[in-house]
């Protein structure tokens, strides 16, 4: 049933919209091989960055290195462009040619 409020005119009838609420989309952020960053520097940056504990970096840096590219993470559009300014800036900082990319999530 309708909600009625009380107008000066009268009664006024409130219609309820129904709205399409979708999670925003996904994005992963993944880093890309390259022959000149060091594989430690790759784990530091997966635990400064993404917060992960030293044996997931591992495995997500062991996947860059032989897969050529490994997910960090799976984010929100502005979280994920964050992420790839924070490492792309640090990896600039200290002169390694790390890269790193978002695309959205399948």
């Amino acid at each position: 049933m309708p909600n009625q409020r009380k107008t000066q005119e009268g009664t006024a009838l409130l219609e309820r919209e129904v709205l399409d609420l979708r999670p925003p989309p996904l994005y992963q952020v993944l880093l890309l091989n390259d022959d000149f960053t060091p594989m430690d520097f790759v784990v530091h940056v997966l635990e400064l960055i993404f917060r992960m504990d030293e044996d997931r970096a591992m495995r997500v840096m062991m996947a860059v290195h032989t897969e050529g590219r490994g997910i960090c993470g799976i984010y929100t559009r502005d979280i994920a462009a964050s992420k790839v300014e924070q490492v792309v800036n640090l990896a600039r900082e200290h002169q390694h040619p790390l890269a790193c990319v978002m695309e959205e999530a399948p």
